[in-house]
């Protein structure tokens, strides 16, 4: 087993105390730092895959994003002089009177992860800061929106409206999830994308930016 294999059976099974030895074991190997992050990027598609399956559960989400974010302390700083590319930014937030935050911050951690920068604006986020959050940042690929209420449905559906009359300025993509959130839900919305979970969320991202 090569180092970067630790890293990313160490992402996989959780070891946050593991996590950052590992990645500077891995580079003082050779590995460079985008191979560390990709080591990484794969052990959370497994986790990612488990908890589609229902094979794990939130916690574990948690602590598997825990344990890459301090990996990321070890290899973000290196990551810019080495030619690491960025898929663009990512926009997300919790809707106007939802004040949940677990389920979008595993899908911040795994869009991050994919290799977006992301742009979190937290939880209860009102129409207009989506919108004035895609003004300051023109260049913004995607607009993720979370939901976990059936009764924040509504304000979902609202903040996508107000985000779509702007839409035509610019070139990103709106993509939606939350426990409620349905495939057709997206499509009533106007959404470019739906994902029925945090791994789903990373790949359907990706997906719509060609990347």
């Amino acid at each position: 087993m090569t180092k970067l294999d630790d890293v990313k059976a160490n992402v996989e099974n959780y070891k946050t105390k593991l996590i950052a030895g590992s990645c500077q074991e891995a580079l003082d190997e050779g590995a460079k730092p985008t191979e560390v992050l990709e080591a990484m990027i794969a052990g959370m598609g497994v986790v990612g895959d488990k908890f589609s399956k229902g094979e794990i559960f939130v916690p574990e989400m948690l602590i598997a994003a825990k344990t890459m974010n301090k990996g990321m302390e070890v290899i973000q700083p290196l990551l810019a002089g080495d030619g690491a590319q960025s898929l663009g930014k990512c926009i997300i937030g919790t809707v106007k009177g939802d004040l949940h935050d677990i389920g979008k911050n595993l899908v911040c951690t795994m869009i991050g992860a994919a290799g977006f920068d992301m742009i979190d604006l937290g939880v209860d986020v009102p129409k207009e800061k989506f919108v004035e959050t895609i003004e300051a940042n023109p260049d913004v690929k995607v607009v993720a929106l979370s939901a976990l209420l059936t009764s924040t449905m509504d304000s979902m559906k609202e903040t996508a409206a107000f985000i779509n009359e702007i839409k035509g300025k610019y070139s990103f993509k709106l993509l939606c999830g939350g426990a409620p959130i349905t495939q057709a839900f997206a499509d009533e919305i106007g959404a470019d994308g739906y994902a029925i979970d945090a791994g789903a969320a990373a790949i359907k991202a990706k997906e719509l930016i060609g990347a």
